[in-house]
């Protein structure tokens, strides 16, 4: 392996001068776009594969809730099989329908409304993780249906990165259009 080597600085060079040299301040660049999971920024300007995206995207998450939901029946038939009584096969599915129906919720949320949202145990991860993982079938639930609509969570995306925009446009309009200064009031 070669390792590259710095030349000296040429004659004309500000740190010969025994001075340090301070680099002018770059204007602030416009905001990039935040990548959502499996369309990457493709969203933004729907190029780039989105259409094909929107049309894989679902047909995924269809075929992972289809998977999820038969090994969920897998598991409650192998309780059945077990004879443990009817209560417990009661209690069980309640537990899934349950733990179905808190994580579509959350998914839906975290979709629709972006993951700062998420309040009171919707944001606990930690400690009802266990509870996510039961109710994965009702997740990928949402995300298909949510797929059908838009890109899984490009709206919350879109309106942050507009804003974003409008912020930096405002910041530039401050400074007059001269990168680095600001405008005297």
């Amino acid at each position: 392996m070669r390792l590259l080597r710095r030349s000296p600085p040429a004659s004309g060079d500000n740190r010969t001068c025994g001075r340090a040299e301070h680099p002018r301040k770059q204007p602030a660049a416009a905001p990039a776009p935040e990548p959502i999971r499996w369309f990457g920024t493709t969203w933004v300007e729907h190029d780039g594969g989105y259409r094909l995206r929107r049309v894989l995207v679902p047909l995924g998450a269809l075929i992972c809730t289809a998977a999820g939901a038969l090994l969920l029946r897998f598991a409650v038939g192998g309780v059945g099989m077990s004879h443990a009584g009817g209560l417990v096969n009661v209690l069980l599915v309640a537990a899934i329908a349950v733990c179905t129906a808190l994580a579509a919720m959350r998914t839906w949320k975290v979709l629709t409304e972006g993951r700062d949202a998420l309040t009171g145990w919707m944001a606990e991860d930690r400690s009802l993780g266990a509870v996510w993982l039961i109710g994965g079938v009702g997740a990928l639930a949402v995300y298909f249906f949510r797929s059908l609509v838009e890109a899984p969570g490009e709206s919350v995306h879109r309106a942050a990165y507009e804003q974003a925009l409008q912020r930096h446009e405002r910041r530039r309009a401050e400074r007059g259009g001269r990168p680095g200064t600001k405008r005297r009031r």
